[in-house]
């Protein structure tokens, strides 16, 4: 848990570094050093919200940056995962007036791209809700961003497929081409893994699906199968290994695909195109607070 709190930090560090530069010349000409702010975080669309430690977390870490430590508070009424309506004030941010425009941009940046991916992550998951079928993310994250993607996902109810290319082994047709073939590929992962990672491998063919199957690997991925092709490979796997299935999935397809009977689909546009939630922050000047 601790590496992970260090990584978002590291993220939004970068984040606020990347807008600060060396100073919010707007704000520091017009704000005067003892404003303070409250801030309403209001949803201008219903679903999913994700990314409020993130937020909440800017702008502490900008507040630090302008040597002022522990000025700013940040009070929700919701949890990361909780579903709003549009009009719905989730969350109050209370403390210097410096602090808070310098890190709203930064904060709504992550908490709308946030709850943009556990919206959508929770219209897929809802789309298979009567099938065995588990919604999976993908590699296809925004540079940099990874975690925080992932994180999203999993507070819009889909599960984690590998976070990089070190925590699993997932052998694809370039891998195969290369190996020579798709038992090639699986014996060198094996004589050569010390770690024994899981062992994942893309098939595009019913054949191909035969020849990892009698490998014994991990899990199976069917890329780019239609759908009378997938419910056959679940016919002849039985169960014998977790069968996903990727490739070109919507929301229009992915109830068709879930019925065949695989155990995991995986989907790109969770995080590689979404579209960002919208949130607006709305600050007043809070006459009755002084900023010492």
């Amino acid at each position: 848990m601790m590496r992970m709190d260090e990584e978002v930090s590291a993220i939004i560090r970068r984040a606020l570094e990347e807008d600060i530069g060396d100073g919010d010349v707007t704000t520091e000409c017009t704000v005067p050093i003892a404003t303070v702010y409250e801030g309403k975080m209001v949803a201008k669309a219903s679903g999913v919200v994700a990314g409020l430690a993130v937020a909440q977390r800017t702008f502490a870490l900008a507040a630090e940056l302008q040597g002022a430590p522990g000025s700013v508070e940040f009070l929700s009424s919701i949890e990361d995962g909780d579903r709003v309506t549009r009009g719905d004030v989730f969350a109050t941010v209370r403390g210097p007036g410096r602090v808070l425009l310098t890190a709203e941009r930064t904060a709504l940046n992550f908490l709308q791209r946030m709850s943009g991916v556990a919206t959508l992550t929770a219209c897929y998951v809802a789309a298979v809700r009567d099938t065995r079928a588990k919604i999976l993310d993908t590699r296809k994250t925004a540079p940099g961003l990874r975690l925080l993607d992932k994180q999203a996902v999993a507070f819009g109810g889909g599960a984690n497929h590998r976070h990089g290319l070190y925590d699993m082994v997932l052998i694809k047709e370039n891998h195969i081409a290369a190996a020579g073939g798709i038992r090639a590929a699986v014996e060198r992962v094996r004589s050569h893994d010390t770690r024994r990672r899981p062992i994942e491998v893309e098939v595009q063919t019913l054949a191909e699906l035969e020849e990892a199957l009698s490998l014994n690997v991990d899990q199976i991925m069917l890329d780019n199968m239609s759908v009378p092709q997938t419910r056959e490979a679940v016919r002849l796997v039985d169960g014998r290994v977790p069968l996903e299935a990727s490739g070109n999935v919507s929301l229009e397809t992915v109830a068709e695909i879930a019925a065949t009977g695989v155990d995991y689909i995986s989907v790109g546009k969770l995080t590689h195109s979404v579209e960002a939630f919208d949130i607006s922050f709305l600050l007043e000047q809070d006459e009755n607070l002084v900023d010492n």
